[in-house]
This record gives structure tokens, sequence and C-alpha cells, in this order.
């Protein structure tokens, strides 16, 4: 049966590939700035354009609503999509500019850095809300299948299970593996009965289902698809017992990018955190247009930082997890991943 299982997994993982290839490159030729008619579309050309990846997924709430609420075009930007990007290829196409500006936790930017890449985290993207706020905003979610495991009912529940425990992510380094790895801890569960799996959130569902892993973590626009699913949640990212820090993020450009278009970079903080405000104040509204982004039914969206400033301690847990685990050196700093420069 474990033999089969791996032969379905590999078979799934060949498909979300595929499909992302295509899909990516589907997306990438939507338009995004002055996709109203022939006249906004010559205005465009007098937009800085601004490359980024495809954003297929969750990260897609801030930038639909910076371009449909006019937020980059008010600072004479547009966004230009240059289709999908394997997650383990993000930071290398913002490397050879590719894409001019990506986004990721401080972990995925800190091992990057810290390996030589020339790189800088510059304004907040998503934070972890305050426990007073709507469960369904928080970073992420755990679930397990009941038909596989109908005994487990909390993550601290998984001890009562022999042998591995297969978990997603989506690659290493990242907010999925570096807050699994804190909820267990907190709920007494070694670090070394976990087996991360490498899958996008958009497979986790049918994955979990066919019981090929054990636990499938997802974020907000696939809170829904699981709940539909069945699957019982055991966690969320407030467990992790970091406070906001559970959902910090970056977006982060090359060095020489930043050095030769500061200003075009603040514009563009403005208008990203603007964005971010709108969604933190329009949830129903956010839902909806990353819900039609996606295509994917969306119940919540991310919790977003309405402020260009970020708080160091909100980075800190992350890299001192790296240097435990000897990931990153010892004097590795705050200011290495991300700096205080555009605020």
């Amino acid at each position: 049966m474990a033999v089969g299982k791996g032969k379905i997994l590999a078979g799934i993982l060949g498909i979300i590939v595929v499909g992302g290839i295509i899909y990516g490159a589907n997306f990438a030729s939507k338009p995004v700035s002055g996709s109203e008619g022939e006249k906004d579309a010559a205005v465009d050309e007098k937009l800085f354009p601004i490359k980024t990846w495809s954003r297929t997924n969750c990260e897609a709430t801030p930038w639909v609503i910076a371009d449909k609420k006019g937020f980059l075009k008010e600072e004479g930007l547009r966004i230009v999509y240059t289709g999908d990007t394997q997650a383990n290829q993000r930071i290398p196409s913002v490397l050879n500019g590719d894409n001019d500006v990506g986004t990721s936790h401080p972990n995925g930017i800190a091992v990057a850095i810290a390996g030589g890449a020339k790189i800088k985290g510059t304004y907040p993207l998503g934070i972890d809300p305050t426990p007073d706020l709507d469960p369904k905003l928080r970073h992420m979610n755990w679930y397990v299948n009941p038909k596989e495991h109908p005994d487990i009912k909390t993550f601290k529940d998984l001890l009562k299970l022999d042998g591995k425990l297969k978990f997603v992510t989506s690659t290493r380094n990242t907010c999925t593996d570096f807050l699994t790895n804190k909820i267990a801890d907190a709920s007494g569960v070694p670090r070394n009965k976990i087996e991360f799996v490498t899958m996008p959130d958009v497979q986790t569902v049918q994955a979990l289902k066919q019981g090929l892993i054990t636990v499938g973590a997802v974020h907000p626009p696939y809170y829904k698809s699981m709940e539909n699913a069945g699957m019982v949640k055991i966690a969320d990212s407030l467990d992790a017992k970091i406070g906001a820090a559970g959902g910090i993020g970056f977006y982060y450009f090359n060095t020489d990018f930043i050095n030769k278009n500061r200003d075009v970079i603040k514009r563009f903080g403005r208008a990203m955190i603007k964005a971010q405000k709108y969604a933190n104040e329009h949830p129903e509204e956010a839902q909806k247009l990353t819900e039609e982004w996606i295509k994917v039914p969306v119940s919540a969206t991310h919790y977003y930082g309405g402020r260009v400033e970020f708080d160091d301690k909100d980075v800190e847990p992350w890299l001192e997890d790296l240097r435990q685990n000897k990931v990153i050196p010892q004097d590795f700093k705050v200011s290495d991943v991300a700096e205080h420069i555009f605020q």
C-alpha cells in the first residue's frame, strides 16, 4: 500500500508541475494595469513596469487589489506578470532580472542572503492577526483526514501515531515548515518525527483526502476547500506562540534594482501597503477579488501589515530558528534580511 501511495503522490506532483506551467503561461498574458480598454492600455505605456511571477495562489490579494483599485496607477506603476515560477526558482529569477520583485518570509530571504544572494527585504507583507480577530485570518491552518485518523483532534494528538508524520510544505525554509516546527515544539511533538513532502496548497486537499499525507497545512484561500472536504483542523499559526511574527513576510528586490530605482520602490511600497490596508478593512471584497483571480473558492484572505514600518522583533524568531539549526551564521542580524531604509 505504501508503494502505491508513493506512486500516486509522484503522479500528483507531476500534474502540479505541468499544470502550473500551463496555467502560469495563460495567466501571464492576462492584462493587469490598464485592462479597461485601449485608452487605458495606451496610458499603461507611460507607467513604470515592475515584473513579478504570476500570483495564482494565496499571494494574490494585495496585488489584485493594488491593480483593481488603481493604487499602482496612482503611483505611476504597473505590474507585468511573467508567468509561473516554481518556488525554488523565485529568488534566482529576481537575481537574474527575469523578475524585479519577489515576496518571501524572513527565513527564505535569510538563507538566500547567507548563501551570497544580493537581495534585500523592503516593506512588510502579511502578519498574523491578534487573537481577538477572526480565526479565518490567521496565516495558516493544519488539518487531518478524520477517515484516516479519527482520534486526532489536536496537534498534540499526533503523538498517538507511530512512525514518521508526513507534513506538507511548499518548499523548505518557508512559513510552512517554520511554523510546523514551532507548533510541534509548543505541543511536545519531536521535530524528528516530522517528514516534509513538497507540494503547493492547491493540491494539499486532494493529497490529504487520498491519505498520501498525515497533515495538510494550507493558507486562508484554501480553508473553505478543507472544510468542504470534511477535514478536521488541529492547529493554526497562533499555536506557534510567536504572535504577529507568525505571518511576517517581505517584498524583496535585488540590490542592483534597489540602487537604481529607490524612488520607484518607495512608490511601490505606498501602493502595496495601501492595498494591504484595504484588504484588512474590506475582507469580503478582498475575498471576492482573490477568488475571481485564482479561480478557487475563498473563505478568507491573509491579514496584512498596514504600515510601511516593520518590527525587528517579528523577524527575530525566524532567524533564531535558522541559527539554532546552523543554517545561517550566528551573527546574522535582522538588518541583513531587511532594512528600514524605505520607511
